[in-house]
């Protein structure tokens, strides 16, 4: 894991505090950055209405498109939890080089979209 991406974990680590996370209280940040350096950050937004809740991805990635960034243009991605299926397909749909995360026991992975979930699928 290279320095920067240690650092993009530890904003997901942050950011993940501002997470809206009554009903779970799990509370999930993540970090992507762009290939020219801007970092986005979101947060995890739960909803009494299941499953309207959004990830952590979903929002980072939605700040990321709002901002003109379009897929291929992320270069790594950390999430202080391991993403969902849903999420993992977003990832590979964007072209994201690295996914760093925080497995359940506490060890980091960094890996690929396509080791995430390997039978992804396009349109």
């Amino acid at each position: 894991m290279t320095d920067a991406d240690r650092e993009l974990l530890e904003r997901a680590d942050s950011v993940a505090a501002r997470a809206y996370a009554p009903y779970s209280k799990f509370f999930v940040g993540a970090a992507a950055r762009t290939r020219d350096g801007r970092v986005f950050e979101g947060v995890n937004v739960e909803n009494a209405a299941y499953p309207l809740g959004i990830c952590a991805e979903k929002t980072t990635l939605g700040a990321a498109v709002t901002a003109g960034v379009r897929p291929g243009e992320m270069e790594a991605i950390a999430i202080n939890a391991s993403p969902c299926g849903g999420c993992r397909q977003w990832l590979h749909e964007f072209g994201i080089e690295r996914v760093i995360y925080r497995r359940s026991d506490g060890e980091i992975a960094v890996t690929t979209p396509a080791e995430l979930l390997p039978d992804t699928f396009e349109f």
